[in-house]
């Protein structure tokens, strides 16, 4: 056979394949284009995680609803690891914009990045070193920072401690915060080594992680864990203890919770499609939070202790003026 066959037979072979897994792990909203903007947004993990996932698609669906007329959707989400590259070629051979949520995606966004140079990538939550794609940067240590302070604050214990997913660098820099925010509403806090159980959606784990930290005596715990945080919560009912959710505000009627950090993920890909539309989109590092004119960090304090909320104004006014890092 001619290598030029056996080529195309791959490529061919490689694209059925890709193709197959988007439709078996992912849904597309898409209408006929008419020149529209072509836009892949790849969720690796579930639309319903109440985290960084299910943040990111509520702005995915407000862009639905507000620019349907000027933009073409599609959507992946809950993809093994092992098929992220598949499934990035897939969404670059198809579209004009690919966004691609959460750090663990970094390395096969890089890889496949050069192999289209028509096609814009974003990577939300990456490290900041954008090119050759646009990195665009939550600020998740800010947030957690905030986090932090109400936890000191609100800790019957004077203890704390922070559980995060994979143990990636912007979740270790947030695990920093965290500890950092609590020191400074509290000096004297005591902040227990930050637990990285593997895995952002596995509640047994996060349980587990959790009691072990309310044994060891910490009355509030901070989280980066999306669907751990039902085991988290378990575990802060069970052990008479509180936590703090987010990035989606939750019910504050929940005794478990002091409050809930709102990182709102949504508004980043927003800011990208909109970059792309008035032709101000480049590759380059883009910063959101506090400190920050894109905004996109806040804070909703369940607690009625207004010492709570004391160490909360202050930490926010300190993070927003400059006054403190998170990290």
């Amino acid at each position: 056979m001619h290598k030029s066959t056996r080529r195309a037979i791959a490529f061919g072979s490689a694209a059925l394949a890709a193709a197959a897994l988007l439709s078996a792990c992912g849904s597309a909203d898409t209408t006929a284009s008419g020149g529209k903007l072509k836009v892949g947004v790849f969720f690796p993990g579930s639309l319903s995680d109440t985290g960084f996932m299910q943040s990111g698609y509520l702005g995915y669906q407000r862009i639905a609803d507000a620019l349907g007329d000027k933009v073409e959707l599609s959507k992946v989400e809950q993809v093994a690891a092992s098929d992220y590259q598949q499934a990035l070629v897939r969404f670059a051979s198809t579209n004009d914009l690919v966004i691609s949520l959460g750090g663990q995606t970094d390395a096969d966004v890089r890889k496949v990045a050069p192999q289209f140079p028509n096609v814009k990538f974003v990577e939300i939550g990456g490290p900041a070193d954008a090119k050759p794609l646009a990195n665009y940067d939550p600020q998740q240590a800010e947030a957690e920072f905030l986090s932090g302070a109400v936890s000191a604050a609100g800790s019957k214990s004077g203890t704390v401690a922070f559980v995060g997913g994979v143990e990636l660098p912007a979740i270790v820099n947030a695990a920093n915060a965290f500890g950092n925010g609590a020191r400074f509403a509290k000096p004297d806090a005591k902040v227990l080594t930050p637990q990285y159980v593997g895995d952002f959606n596995d509640p047994a784990k996060a349980k587990q992680a959790a009691l072990a930290d309310y044994g060891a005596g910490a009355g509030t715990l901070g989280q980066i864990v999306n669907l751990g945080k039902a085991g988290m919560e378990q575990a802060a009912t069970q052990s008479n203890a509180t936590m703090v959710g987010g990035p989606i505000p939750g019910d504050c009627t929940n005794p478990a919770y002091l409050g809930y950090v709102h990182t709102d993920i949504g508004a980043e890909v927003e800011f990208a499609v909109k970059a792309v539309l008035d032709n101000s989109w480049k590759a380059e590092n883009v910063r959101f939070g506090l400190t920050s004119p894109n905004d996109g960090t806040d804070f909703v304090l369940c607690s009625k202790d207004s010492g709570v909320a004391d160490a909360l104004a202050k930490a926010k006014t300190a993070l927003s003026t400059g006054a403190v890092k998170p990290y």
